[in-house]
């Protein structure tokens, strides 16, 4: 049976989107009700993705509710949803839907469906406390996975499990790989599951003791901050050709700069870094020839990715670094993800 909701609800709305952009905490505004194969869902948490940044900078067309790594509960189901869902702990990620019709989506890769539809960009998004969603695409959250630890999964790792599938065929056990940005919320994650699953050499990249830390607590062989270190002469020097592939999470055009000079001959870059819609590959056409090398533009990854990250996460082979705050301090936190700010990921409680 349906459970009873509230006709109101608290949320936090991005506000003159740009450079004078505010995030304000309301608790007017109303719970929507579920349509044909939707359902309403009661968060517990959601994760905070440096990537909303692009709604609060306007760099796109973005809904005023941002946040994609919701997890809570099923509380109502709309027509042709099915009622089973109701009273499951699931997760909601950045694909909200897709067409399931196309040649991609019929391949698996929903992810990259051109009709798709995504959680905080088209439809709002988890920074509130009840939220819409497709229940053909949820993730049901397993048993021994806690909501705080599940949350960054749902973007972060995720997309990480989705760059390195893109290697899966090419690099095997031993080889090398650089991973920007180690020490956030992407990267670190991508840290354990390059070591802990794939069983690569992982050369980390990225600035400050704490991320240093964090870096080599999840698996990296090696740190070198790219604010006092050669990164280019030192990963040269430990590898001898050059990594076989690097990942580039932060959305800098510094970070595309410095990746084809980190590869050895007929190596890969993934790309999984949003940077501003201006900036382009920096990747010169002959060198990219001459060299062999692979350019790769990578976004999240499958659900049976996502399934099988949740179960290492629930074997306890992964485990993100998460800081917990509470709905209030949103605000503070999009100001420290501005900067680069946090180390981990951070995870938001939403009221209850």
């Amino acid at each position: 049976m349906a459970t009873e909701t509230p006709s109101l609800q608290q949320a936090a709305v991005v506000v003159n989107p740009g450079e004078k952009a505010q995030i304000t905490l309301r608790n007017d505004l109303p719970v929507a009700i579920p349509g044909l194969n939707e359902v309403l869902v009661k968060l517990t948490c959601t994760g905070l993705c440096r990537s909303e940044l692009r709604a609060v900078q306007a760099w796109g067309a973005y809904n005023s509710i941002i946040g994609h790594e919701g997890v809570g509960i099923v509380v109502k189901a709309g027509p042709d949803a099915s009622q089973s869902l109701l009273g499951q702990r699931v997760g909601i990620k950045w694909l909200y839907s897709a067409c399931n019709d196309c040649s991609v989506c019929k391949r698996g890769f929903l992810h990259n469906c051109a009709k798709q539809l995504n959680t905080s960009r088209h439809v709002p998004g988890t920074l509130q406390q009840y939220v819409i969603a497709d229940a053909r695409f949820l993730t049901i959250i397993p048993e021994g996975v806690a909501d705080e630890v599940a949350a960054p999964l749902l973007c972060a790792g995720l997309t990480m499990v989705g760059a390195l599938s893109k290697l899966e065929n090419d690099l095997r056990a031993g080889d090398f790989v650089v991973i920007s940005g180690s020490g956030g919320g992407l990267g670190h994650i991508g840290v354990q599951i390059a070591a802990r699953i794939k069983k690569l050499r992982v050369i980390a990249v990225d600035s400050g003791d704490d991320k240093r830390k964090l870096s080599l607590e999840s698996g990296a062989e090696v740190f070198f901050d790219f604010k006092t270190d050669d990164v280019v002469a030192r990963v040269q020097e430990l590898t001898g050709e050059g990594a076989h592939a690097t990942i580039v999470v932060p959305g800098t055009e510094d970070a595309l700069k410095m990746a084809p000079s980190l590869v050895r001959n007929m190596g890969f870059i993934v790309n999984v870094g949003l940077p501003r819609n201006d900036i382009q590959i920096p990747l010169s056409a002959t060198i990219c020839t001459a060299r062999g090398l692979t350019f790769i533009g990578s976004s999240v990854g499958t659900e049976d990715q996502m399934t099988d990250l949740l179960k290492e996460a629930a074997a306890g082979n992964i485990s993100p670094a998460i800081e917990v705050f509470d709905f209030s301090s949103v605000p503070t936190l999009i100001d420290r993800l501005r900067v680069d700010g946090v180390t981990g990921r951070a995870v938001v409680k939403l009221p209850q």
